[in-house]
């Protein structure tokens, strides 16, 4: 007869095995709690209704012959619109011309930018005042920004053409906004001056993060500046470069106040971004579905070059 007292049953949580969880425990570990639910209400139902739901509506417009003062109902066209865009030359050409902006724009923000991040974070004198007049730009009203420089570009009072005259580097006044073969880089200089600031601060803040005692060493191991910013600084910056660039991107290319204010699009259609040309033909010429098929378009060819761009990033990183 075995004297060994029956082994009572191990209680759940014994011997590192977890208790098992009950329904509102696995709630709360995916974060289906419904208090939470209740607190994000006041942020989701602005963005619900301000954002998503216009969004919608202006995708479905995109499949409908909706136009202007027109009283008969408006129809499901399908994919018409579409269809129609394809053989649209004006539009691929104001198509063409946006990516040329936002590429340039983008690309000279984030050079320029750079340098004055790295000229702002070293230790100078009145540096605080450098940084408050660095986003004096960011502060200014598009419109306002787009006047400003109209007046810089004027052919006969703007002070660039005064300037470059007292300098005798031209004999003659330009009109930079109406020239066919100046407009576009004109414009693209107002971007890129408009733009800077905040790429400023989003790169000033990154470099903040960069360790400092990093930084030491690779001096004290005889590294240059060029070299300590290759191996220290642009691996801890890269991540926010990354961000700031596609934002960047999508911001300029869907850029219309500034570039409207200061060519409306001209002279000759030069300066017509996508969002101009789908904004004449919805209020100009009062072809809503049409231009709805402009913004989906314009929304999917982003989508897809930015998924390339994060990509690629986003591989090289894992490398």
């Amino acid at each position: 007869m075995s004297l060994t007292a029956p082994r009572a049953e191990e209680a759940p949580g014994s011997r590192g095995v977890p208790p098992p969880r009950t329904t509102r425990q696995r709630k709360r570990a995916l974060g289906l709690d419904q208090g939470a639910w209740f607190l994000l209400l006041p942020a989701l139902i602005p963005i619900l209704v301000l954002s998503v739901g216009p969004l919608l509506y202006g995708m479905s417009l995109a499949f409908t012959d909706s136009q202007a003062g027109r009283t008969s109902p408006t129809e499901f066209v399908g994919l018409a619109n579409l269809s129609d865009l394809r053989l649209d030359s004006l539009f691929w050409e104001s198509f063409r011309i946006g990516l040329v902006w936002a590429f340039f724009v983008t690309a000279l923000q984030f050079l320029l930018s750079m340098g004055l991040a790295l000229l702002l974070n070293q230790n100078l004198r009145f540096r605080w005042l450098a940084r408050t007049l660095a986003i004096i730009p960011w502060a200014m009203p598009e419109v306002v920004v787009g006047v400003m420089w109209r007046l810089v570009y004027h052919q006969d009072a703007g002070i660039l053409n005064k300037t470059l005259t007292q300098l005798h580097l031209i004999d003659h006044h330009v009109d930079w906004l109406t020239d066919l073969s100046l407009a576009l880089p004109a414009v693209i200089v107002v971007g890129v001056w408009a733009g800077m600031p905040q790429t400023t601060v989003v790169l000033l803040a990154g470099l903040q993060n960069v360790p400092h005692e990093l930084r030491e060493a690779a001096q004290i191991d005889g590294a240059g500046v060029w070299r300590r910013f290759a191996t220290v600084t642009w691996p801890a910056l890269r991540p926010v470069v990354m961000a700031i660039t596609a934002l960047n991107f999508i911001w300029n290319f869907n850029s219309f106040g500034l570039v409207y204010v200061l060519t409306q699009g001209g002279p000759g259609g030069k300066t017509r971004l996508p969002s101009l040309f789908a904004y004449e033909e919805a209020f100009k010429y009062g072809q809503f579905g049409y231009a709805a098929a402009m913004g989906l378009v314009m929304v999917a060819v982003v989508a897809v070059l930015l998924a390339l761009f994060l990509r690629r990033t986003l591989r090289e990183d894992a490398q």
